[in-house]
């Protein structure tokens, strides 16, 4: 840890306000969940990014497990400078009562890519419910892309998530994320409770640019297999980009025509209100089809706003 030490966390603190009825409806008690040895805790990882003579450091850093990093790796030829951050858990998934937080901030002109180490599972939960609460900073001329592995849920698991970017007007932003149905191969395929995410972009002075909320799940009553949802398919992904480098409808049309060669995929390509960027939504037959066409569209994205394209992260 680098910096001043913080306060210890308590699982209170770190249940984001304004859950859904239909959540809280499942029962929101963590009392007996957060004893030693018992499920449910408290994750916290908090990271400064900088730039220092064209570098981007590290440059404060809490974690509190069962979130945790190693020390920032190099990896982009392109990129030298440029940061990638594996976020990991000591445990194998996200279990009842756990409580997540993830709060990253960049520096002027820090340049960092953030990516989990591998798919995040997440258990049944017979009570309460899991939630993930991500905050994201970046400030003048600084690039943050956030593309964690996909989520797996398992049979019964409840799964709610915030995230929250703040974006300077000269900031670029790339944000995904990749839901699969589940462990098809033990007959799990969208036997989750709820799978619900939420994401909004402000600048720093509050105003909304946008928000995008996915509800998905038995409980949460939007049944995925449904024809105005999935339909056949059975992976989503989206992926929000978040720039004024270029126009909008630029961004939009260079992400279409990229995508037009995963014939398999069905997407979408949207500009985002308030002229801030572009976003795609996937429906892939398969998490294969899924990453092709989320690696297609980063790198379109990225080799357009920055001027590289995206490098081989070296997860096998």
């Amino acid at each position: 840890m680098t910096g001043a030490t913080l306060p210890r966390p308590e699982a209170t603190s770190h249940t984001p306000g304004h859950i859904p009825a239909e959540l809280m409806a499942l029962g929101d008690s963590l009392q007996g969940t957060l004893a030693v040895g018992a499920p449910g805790k408290v994750g916290r990882l908090e990271l400064g990014l900088a730039c220092r003579d064209g570098v981007t450091r590290l440059v404060r850093h809490y974690q509190r497990s069962p979130l945790h990093i190693y020390r920032p790796i190099y990896l982009d030829p392109r990129l030298p400078g440029m940061a990638f951050i594996f976020m990991q858990q000591s445990g194998d998934g996200l279990v009842q009562g756990d409580r997540y937080c993830v709060d990253i901030e960049c520096a002027a002109a820090a340049t960092a890519h953030v990516t989990t180490q591998a798919a995040t599972n997440v258990f049944v939960a017979r009570q309460d419910f899991v939630t993930q609460v991500v905050d994201l900073r970046v400030r003048d001329q600084a690039v943050l892309e956030y593309l964690p592995d996909p989520v797996v849920p398992f049979r019964g698991s409840r799964l709610f998530q915030r995230i929250s970017v703040t974006a300077a007007p000269s900031a670029t932003v790339i944000v995904g994320e990749t839901l699969l149905p589940g462990r098809v191969a033990h007959g799990e395929a969208y036997a989750y409770d709820v799978y619900w995410t939420e994401t909004e972009t402000r600048r720093p002075d509050g105003t909304l640019l946008f928000a995008d909320t996915l509800r998905l799940g038995r409980a949460a009553g939007a049944l995925p297999q449904s024809i105005a949802l999935l339909g056949g398919d059975h992976v989503i992904s989206t992926l929000h980009v978040v720039s004024e480098r270029l126009a909008p409808d630029e961004v939009a049309a260079l992400l279409r025509e990229a995508l037009a060669a995963h014939r398999d995929v069905l997407s979408g390509v949207s500009e985002l209100p308030n002229a801030c960027g572009a976003t795609v939504r996937l429906l892939a037959p398969s998490s294969g089809s899924a990453k092709a066409a989320m690696r297609t569209a980063w790198d379109a994205a990225r080799g357009a706003l920055i001027g590289a394209p995206a490098p081989d992260l070296r997860k096998g």
